[in-house]
């Protein structure tokens, strides 16, 4: 039987299990931390899942980049649309 070679993730899915303390504090896992770069005093936004019963935590900064981008491409596309018409 031949083994099969280990599948390797860029990023992990899953860090484990967390408590919701007295007062609705968790703990990110370390290792959670390290790989996603959350460092002390860094602001994560909180959303509900739009599929489910669960939570989304984004870091701040990568909101701003990710929206960023976006208004980038859609000013692209519109100045491809604008050159479209005029031509």
């Amino acid at each position: 039987m031949q083994e099969q070679p280990a599948v390797h993730h860029r990023h992990r899915a899953f860090y484990g299990a967390v408590t919701v303390g007295e007062r609705g504090q968790i703990v990110i896992p370390a290792e959670a931390r390290k790989e996603q770069g959350i460092e002390p005093a860094d602001k994560l936004l909180v959303f509900t899942h739009p599929h489910s019963h669960g939570l989304l935590i984004i870091k701040v900064d990568d909101i701003e980049s990710l929206v960023s981008a976006l208004q980038g491409m859609l000013e692209l596309v519109q100045e491809e649309s604008q050159g479209e018409l005029e031509a």
